[in-house]
């Protein structure tokens, strides 16, 4: 049985020995491409090949794709682990022609490998060709169809519909019929029963597409319709895992040797048994299948930069690591972060492929063992907000459980497998009314309408020049395309130019603003983003006369920041290394005019000693006024020899640009804007240094007129704080005493507020009533510390006991409720102080909750309060 190994290893050589360049799979985490946070096919990275915006030096290429798919049709990430074959993250291996061979060699290459390479028997494997769409005027794809005839007999290839062999890349853009290859993986007497053609694309799990060959050959445009593309491209992809799954004689993807490691590791640990079963009760099996997918996908992300966060691609990566926490917390017993110490063996099977993982493995795990402690935290403080829901009539209400899930992560699963055990139900249409609530508010502010290109002067594919590394003006240029885009109500303007001074935003780097003048008519650029490998410049309308000549005029003063703060990263990032050691690698940044923000990896806080000496270093390359070197287009094999810095998850070309700042300093791959020397950044101030996960530090800081007004201001502090201590000369001596008169003079005041709550007690007791077998107590206590009020509750419940106090107060001006109900009146009596302060806050328009024995609830209008006392008794004595 082939490995899955050597079936990887074996369709790259194949396709090495049909002329094919074997490229290296791009970062997980999408970057240039503004419409996907995540690369979801093989095909992403040579997006600009199949638009014409670039030329491949080959145009015969292959390789292994990582990619990612947490949503869409048998993709949403709480279906996976219940099925045997998809997955969140996925390799597929794919083959590329970019206007070279088309339907007759991909098709061919496509048999000589399944068939004559893997050995997949001929009788179980199907075709499928395009059978046309009459309303888009459609013909059907005959010639695969004649291509396939010379391999498989007529019964085993079928026409599909648009809807299965027509595939689009997007709403707009390149886009062909396909051929796609099926298997059929029953037993020969279920074949027999059960022709395979009858099942292809019926869904069922043993006869499944393994191989889709696209043929591109239009383009959609935004008004639906198709033109054709001048040239015709190959796009093909094969799932890796399925296609192990074929080629090792399993029904299921994770029976295979790509998941069944990380299993038996699971088993293991957890000492529960994996039965490979699929049925939707059995959770542990489910919970070892969540893990050994999720993991993949969590270590690929964090490898190419991607932290997980609370927005964008970074809470993507949150929330499949959460769901992997849940899973084995609540199925696996396991109370222990776990999914860190499944790091190293993933390294060690994917070294070969790719080797980013293993070269990040111990700060990868670090990063996620801080994650899942955090969130195993957070899930006990979701246990004890269960506790404390409002479970009237034996129901959790649809909005609590989706807070549940919300705030807590909890699963709706997890929530009803809760409640079962306390004998409660949850109110499931309100559960699915609230999420669909949240999917439409974050639809609508997603919603995004992208015109078509308007094309100005010159070609589909003509070369955009970014000339702004030597000028920040350029005259003559042309508008190329223009279209409208309309966010969330609003339109946007933006245009391409054949030649532009404009940095687009990328690298963490802003982009330019500026001017455009069109034939005298002034545009304000607002922003210039990068579309793949466009520049696009956003401005506030469009010219009258798109034709007419341009003069691009950047912002000089901006850029001229931007790029002070940029090269001020390169120098720190060198400082780093020397101060806290070569670990200390970028992870990110963020670069804009007025700051810089720089992330990299780290296990402990910089200490303030360490932060001076990283200021003092960087200052001291500043004052030698060190010259830009920059070398452009130097081959990405001898910039790795000068000893140039490469980020991991940043994508290179076979070119690259190198800036140094004196070559035994800072040496990196960058494509940002630079000084031309170091005293151009005049100051480095550091004003923050903090953590953004486990392992992972950031630094702001500020430079040149920036640092400048950071310490005037710092300085305008100091003298304010000296005239209020009466312009003392050691402010800091001073406000050392101030604290310690404050700490007595506090120690006196709680004294006093201890003695008046002991006075208070004493009346308060006296003046208890019984009502319902219980001792109650109702009445606004002058106490403006809300803690002295707590204790003084609590002092009354021991003295009484089976007591249910309600005390009100204002503190700092606010009215404040507070319920203490026994224990032995919470478990005979069912009664629930959470429940209690919610509705008695309703009276000093409030709101409140807590625990069945102890509630605190505030609100505005202290004026309620006499209500709110005079309610407590109505409802104490129902």
């Amino acid at each position: 049985m082939m490995t899955a190994r050597d079936i990887r290893k074996t369709f790259l050589e194949f396709f090495a020995s049909k002329g094919h360049k074997i490229v290296p799979s791009a970062p997980i985490v999408n970057r240039d491409d503004p419409t996907l946070m995540f690369t979801n096919a093989g095909m992403n990275q040579f997006k600009d090949f199949f638009l014409g915006n670039k030329t491949p030096d080959n145009p015969r290429i292959a390789d292994t794709q990582k990619c990612m798919r947490v949503s869409g049709k048998h993709n949403d990430l709480e279906d996976v682990g219940y099925d045997g074959t998809h997955h969140t993250m996925f390799e597929m291996l794919g083959n590329w022609s970019i206007g070279d061979y088309f339907k007759d060699e991909a098709i061919a290459w496509s048999w000589e490998l399944l068939h004559e390479k893997f050995g997949i028997p001929k009788d179980r494997l199907y075709a499928t060709v395009f059978g046309g769409d009459e309303k888009e005027n459609l013909e059907r794809d005959d010639e695969s169809l004649e291509f396939w005839l010379r391999f498989l007999p007529r019964e085993h290839i079928l026409y599909g519909n648009k809807k299965d062999n027509f595939w689009e890349m997007g709403d707009t853009g390149p886009c062909g019929p396909c051929s796609e290859i099926h298997v059929d993986l029953r037993s020969d007497a279920e074949r027999a029963q059960t022709p395979g053609r009858d099942l292809v694309n019926q869904d069922h799990p043993q006869v499944v597409e393994i191989w889709n060959n696209v043929f591109i050959q239009f383009n959609r445009k935004a008004d639906s319709s198709l033109e054709l593309l001048p040239a015709k491209h190959v796009d093909t992809g094969m799932g890796f895992e399925r296609l192990t799954m074929v080629l090792q004689g399993k029904q299921y993807t994770y029976d295979t040797d790509i998941f069944t490691p990380v299993i038996h590791f699971v088993e293991q640990v957890s000492g529960k048994k994996y039965n490979g079963s699929y049925e939707r009760s059995a959770k542990s099996d489910i919970a070892m299948r969540v893990i050994a997918d999720h993991i993949r996908s969590v270590a690929f992300t964090i490898a190419d930069g991607q932290l997980p966060g609370n927005a964008g691609a970074g809470y993507v990566v949150r929330r499949i690591l959460r769901r992997a926490v849940r899973y084995y917390y609540s199925f696996l017993d396991i109370r222990e972060p776990l999914l860190h110490r499944l790091i190293p063996m993933l390294a060690d099977w994917f070294d070969d492929v790719f080797p980013e993982l293993k070269a990040q493995q111990a700060q990868i795990a670090k990063i996620i063992e801080g994650e899942e402690a955090a969130f195993l935290h957070t899930l006990e403080n979701g246990i004890r907000r269960f506790e404390g829901l409002d479970t009237t009539g034996g129901v959790i209400r649809g909005e609590d459980a989706f807070d549940l899930l919300d705030t807590f992560g909890f699963p709706i699963d997890l929530t009803r497998l809760m409640a079962q055990e306390k004998g409660l139900e949850v109110d499931n249409e309100g559960f699915e009314r609230a999420l669909q609530e949240q999917k439409q508010r974050s639809r609508a502010d997603a919603q995004k309408e992208v015109g078509d290109w308007v094309t100005v002067t010159g070609g589909q594919g003509e070369a955009v020049s970014f000339v702004g590394y030597d000028t920040l003006s350029v005259e003559g240029a042309r508008i190329l395309r223009y279209r409208t885009v309309k966010a969330k109500g609003k339109d946007q303007y933006q245009i391409i130019l054949d030649r532009t001074p404009f940095y687009a935003e990328s690298g963490g780097q802003a982009g330019d603003t500026g001017k455009l003048s069109v034939g005298g008519e002034e545009l304000l650029v607002l922003d210039t983003q990068k579309e793949n490998d466009l520049f696009i410049h956003v401005v506030h309308k469009l010219p009258s006369d798109p034709a007419a000549p341009v003069t691009a005029q950047v912002d000089p003063e901006k850029r001229r920041a931007v790029s002070s703060n940029h090269s001020a990263t390169h120098l720190m990032h060198a400082a780093l290394h020397r101060i806290l050691g070569a670990h200390a690698q970028q992870k990110g940044q963020d670069v804009t005019d007025e700051r810089l923000r720089f992330d990299f990896s780290h296990f402990q806080k910089v200490t303030e000693e360490e932060v001076k000496a990283i200021e003092a270093l960087v200052n001291a390359k500043i004052r030698e006024n060190i010259a830009l070197e920059e070398d452009r287009n130097v081959p990405i094999e001898e910039a790795r020899k000068m000893g140039a810095m490469m980020l991991f998850g940043e994508k290179y070309g076979e070119e690259v640009r190198v800036v140094t700042f004196d070559k035994d300093f800072s040496r990196e791959l960058c494509g940002g804007t630079h000084v031309s020397a170091t005293g151009q950044i005049g100051l480095f101030k550091i004003v923050a240094e903090g953590a953004v996960a486990a392992g992972i530090r950031r630094i702001e800081a500020v430079t040149a007129a920036g640092a400048e007004v950071y310490i005037e201001q710092e300085l305008e502090e100091l003298q304010a704080l000296r005239a209020a201590l009466k312009n003392t000369n050691n402010a800091v001596q001073a406000v050392h005493s101030l604290q310690d008169e404050n700490k007595q003079l506090r120690k006196e005041l709680e004294r006093l507020i201890a003695a008046q709550a002991g006075a208070l007690k004493g009346e308060l007791a006296a003046k208890a009533e019984s009502l319902n077998d219980a001792n109650f107590i109702a009445a606004i206590v002058p106490l403006n510390d809300a803690n002295a009020v707590k204790t003084l509750a609590y002092q009354l419940e021991k003295e009484l006991g089976s007591a249910l106090i309600v005390l009100g107060a204002v503190v700092g001006d606010k009215p404040l409720l507070t319920v203490i109900i026994s224990q032995d009146l919470v478990d005979a009596k069912g009664l629930h102080a959470g429940n209690m302060v919610r509705e008695l806050a309703k009276e000093i328009q409030g709101g409140g909750g807590g625990q069945p024995f102890f509630a605190t609830a505030g609100g505005k209008d202290a004026g309620g309060l006499e209500r709110a006392i005079a309610k407590a008794k109505a409802l104490a004595g129902k």
